[in-house]
């Protein structure tokens, strides 16, 4: 499968599973994956988080052990990747 077509599926898997998934509230702000969508390509290649997805990491970091939990999600949100994007914005990555 080339890497394009990978990528594509792999949204369409993450939209899917999103759409299902239960939206709760944390203090701050709803526990959303969605909103980290800009930090997409971060995390899935190498490119440089944008400011949009570092500001949406650090709105979410409440959500990180709720997501790390989840079978769906643990493998993006606790990869290696998803880890260097969090450091890279400064976002201390929570032990669950």
């Amino acid at each position: 499968m080339k890497k394009g077509a990978a990528a594509v599926w792999w949204v369409v898997a993450i939209v899917v599973v999103l759409a299902v998934a239960e939206v709760h509230e944390t203090g701050a702000a709803p526990c959303n994956p969605v909103e980290l969508s800009p930090c997409l390509a971060a995390i899935s290649g190498s490119q440089p988080p944008s400011a949009e997805c570092c500001s949406k990491l650090k709105e979410q970091v409440p959500c990180f052990c709720d997501y790390v939990k989840n079978p769906v999600f643990k493998p993006y949100v606790d990869s290696p990747n998803a880890k260097k994007v969090a450091a890279t914005c400064g976002v201390a990555f929570p032990t669950c």
